[in-house]
């Protein structure tokens, strides 16, 4: 036989080391034999050889440039070298005398892609599956189509594939990738059981696994896919990366850094494990090294969606406002463009721009939680004599947002209303959790259910009106109220704003916190209640302040206080208080040691507004017995602005420490107002920095003013409306029974304001 031939045989037969030396033997005869050239270099293609591949069929093609098959397999050779635009020079010479051949529009699709081009690469691919129909071209395209935001024909792509070739582990892989992406995460994981039944060893698919279950939360059986990728792939840099986000959502904290910190070792250019870093180092209250992970990210990945804002609030948690006012601008011009620039709350704190909360809100529901209508419209139902009323929260526990709301829990007619709590928060067991699972009719644990699974109980159970408590708050499933949970669905208290989402029919709220003509700026119609805040009038009643000393308060001074956490400290309200010091001869100012960070800048920027820094005296965490007695231990409380305080306005209040706020065009910088007004302290309302420096100030000159104000909080606390849970459960549901009779009427959502005689 010819050596060639023979060679071509052996090679034929899977012996290719064999055919490697018969083709040799050719080439020692005959140095310009281009098929010895052309399939020696496929042999060493095939071996893993990938230079030698290269120089061997570079040499054949020298010998006949115009072969289309050796211009094929040194474009697969040149793709494997990463050198894309001469691949694709290649499929486009071979094309040029065949263009005819399925495989090489096929491969030219393969270049596109890898350069970029992927509509050009679906365009190549379907002129490839025009002249043949094939499993993998399918497949590629399908992947090309998904990078183009086409996920329906992404989809119809990959079961094309898979209607060639049902056992093409890779097309199940794909698919499930579409399907998690349009949030169908039941079908997701389905997708990736197939590939992984197929090819039990696809790492990839065991990752992708994870990913599925972590979405419907089922977060403990996500690390188990996640240790099994790791098991087969040490190296997977996004498997580490994903075991890191499962562990932070457990709120194992250090544990998920330590996932993050190998994703990055593998691959220090991974924005998106530097991103996460910064996320968990923020739990761990490590706002330097929070800082540095989030400029590592934008380093990598400067337009990364909601980065801006992370890195905006980080800093604001730390009170360095270096370069504040320019990343706020930048933040908000591309908002108004509709880009992905930061999430909600970092805004909340920065700005008092109603119009930029609606708007960036939108953009975030758009991304994370839009309008989800896999589960249908609720089904219509006959009217019961109980409205049934379920409250949605993971802060069933000791939480401000328990602390408001315990007392109305347990005050609601049980005559006219069903209470329902959808628990999806940790089972703390504190005293707190105890009492509110008493307080309502049914306490439904769905901590580990998917969003899909909580909203199909709800409907089960036939909620009417489901209380969203949350909103864009951490951890808060606002996934569920895409879905529909219920026929009205309502945004009160845990959020102090707008969501921005057609699927919220209602805000609870007053005409102080949100005026008639800011109602444009929110998504949802506004309940305008006498008092839009709950609060528990069972709680203990402070009679005695804490010690000044035991505070390091001076005896004597004029002590200003404002116990808010300091990301809530802005450089204009900062300024306020400092030119407020400096009129009040030997007073101090008494703020929360909230992190060592914000501690030292403020000192430092005290000193540099001409204050020293020891008139700022800092309180760390005080026992729970002390925590009202503290706010007595004050003359005057001073509010935030654009943030206020909210519940610690409430308990200062309540504590018998005046509030003076300044009132901002926005609900988070209204709070303040809308308290004093229910106490019956509207003259501590400002409306201007000017008038509320002016009555700081006034207001120390003064102090019987302040002693009959005092004396009005402590003899008007269970009186006033703020604190009466009573007259407030009446309201709210005065505004229950409006919104579900309008239901039942065929009547559309509409602004509603309950007056106090409707209670």
């Amino acid at each position: 036989m010819d050596p060639l031939d023979e060679a071509i045989a052996l090679h034929n037969a899977g012996a290719l080391a064999q055919a490697a030396a018969r083709y040799r033997q050719v080439l020692a005869r005959e140095p310009a034999n281009f098929d010895a050239l052309h399939l020696l270099g496929v042999v060493a293609l095939q071996t893993g050889k990938i230079k030698e591949a290269d120089d061997l069929i570079g040499k054949a093609i020298a010998v006949l440039p115009q072969n289309p098959a050796a211009r094929l397999n040194h474009a697969l050779v040149l793709a494997q070298l990463g050198r894309h635009e001469a691949a694709l020079a290649a499929t486009n010479a071979a094309l040029a005398r065949e263009a005819s051949n399925a495989s090489a529009w096929s491969q030219r699709g393969e270049a596109l892609w890898a350069l970029g081009r992927a509509r050009d690469a679906v365009a190549s691919y379907d002129r490839a599956l025009a002249l043949k129909p094939d499993a993998a071209t399918h497949n590629n395209r399908g992947v090309a189509l998904a990078a183009l935001q086409d996920d329906a024909g992404a989809l119809a792509a990959y079961d094309a594939a898979l209607a060639l070739q049902p056992d093409y582990a890779g097309a199940h892989n794909n698919r499930g990738i579409v399907l998690g992406k349009l949030r169908r995460s039941e079908e997701a994981r389905d997708a990736f059981d197939k590939a992984l039944t197929l090819a039990p060893d696809f790492a990839g698919a065991w990752n992708n696994t994870g990913l599925a279950l972590a979405a419907l939360n089922r977060t403990d059986e996500a690390l188990g896919a996640y240790a099994r990728a790791l098991s087969l792939k040490p190296d997977f840099a996004e498997a580490h990366n994903n075991r890191g986000l499962a562990l932070a959502a457990l709120g194992q904290l250090h544990e998920a850094l330590a996932a993050y910190d190998k994703a990055i070792a593998l691959k220090d250019d991974y924005a998106d494990a530097h991103n996460n870093r910064g996320a968990v180092l923020i739990g761990l209250k490590d706002y330097a090294g929070a800082a540095a992970a989030y400029d590592k990210a934008a380093a990598l990945e400067p337009d990364r969606a909601f980065l801006a804002g992370a890195q905006l609030h980080t800093r604001s948690l730390m009170c360095d406002w270096r370069g504040l006012k320019a990343a706020l601008a930048a933040i908000e011009a591309a908002i108004q463009r509709g880009e992905k620039a930061s999430t909600t709350f970092p805004l909340l704190v920065t700005s008092d721009s109603a119009a930029l909360h609606r708007r960036a809100a939108e953009v975030w529901m758009r991304a994370n939680c839009p309008p989800d209508d896999a589960l249908g419209p609720v089904p219509r139902r006959a009217r019961r004599d109980k409205i049934r009323i379920g409250y949605f929260s993971r802060d069933f526990r000791q939480h401000a947002v328990a602390t408001l709301t315990a007392g109305l829990f347990e005050a609601h007619d049980r005559a006219r209303f069903e209470i329902f709590a959808f628990s999806y928060g940790p089972d703390t067991g504190d005293a707190m959790r105890k009492r509110l699972r008493s307080a309502f009719d049914q306490f439904v644990e769905v901590r580990t259910a998917s969003d899909r699974e909580i909203a199909l109980q709800a409907r089960a159970m036939e909620i009417d009106i489901a209380i969203d408590l949350a909103g864009y708050t951490d951890g808060a499933r606002t996934g569920v109220f895409a879905l529909r949970a219920a026929p009205i669905q309502v945004n009160y208290l845990g959020y102090p704003g707008t969501l921005g989402a057609p699927f919220m029919d209602y805000i609870i709220a007053d005409n102080v916190l949100i005026p008639e003509t800011a109602r444009p700026h929110y998504a949802e119609k506004v309940i305008a209640l006498p008092c839009f805040q709950a609060n528990d009038r069972h709680r203990p009643v402070p009679t005695v302040a804490m010690p000044r000393a035991a505070l390091g308060l001076p005896e004597n001074a004029f002590v200003y206080c404002s116990l808010n956490a300091a990301y809530k400290t802005a450089p204009d309200t900062f300024a306020s208080w400092m030119r407020i010091l400096t009129a009040v001869e030997g007073s101090v100012l008494l703020l929360a040691a909230s992190n060592d960070m914000a501690v030292a800048n403020l000192r430092r920027e005290a000193a540099a507004q001409g204050v020293a820094p020891e008139r700022l005296i800092f309180s760390g965490r005080v026992a729970a017995e002390d925590y009202l007695a503290r706010f007595r231990a004050a003359d005057l409380f001073l509010d935030t602005l654009p943030y206020n305080a909210h519940t610690t306005a409430s308990d200062a209040l309540w504590a018998g420490l005046p509030v003076l706020t300044q009132a901002g065009a926005c609900y988070a910088g209204r709070v303040g107002a809308s308290l004093l007004a229910a106490a019956g302290l509207t003259g501590l309302t400002a409306t201007s920095a000017a008038q509320y420096e002016t009555l700081a100030i006034g207001l120390a000159r003064t102090p019987e003013r302040l002693k009959v104000m005092r004396t009005h909080l402590d003899q008007s606390r269970l009186s006033a409306p703020l604190f009466d849970t009573a007259r407030f459960t009446h309201h709210l549901e005065a505004a229950y029974i409006q919104i579900h009779a309008r239901l039942h009427e065929g009547r559309a959502p509409d602004h509603i304001t309950i007056a106090p005689a409707q209670a």
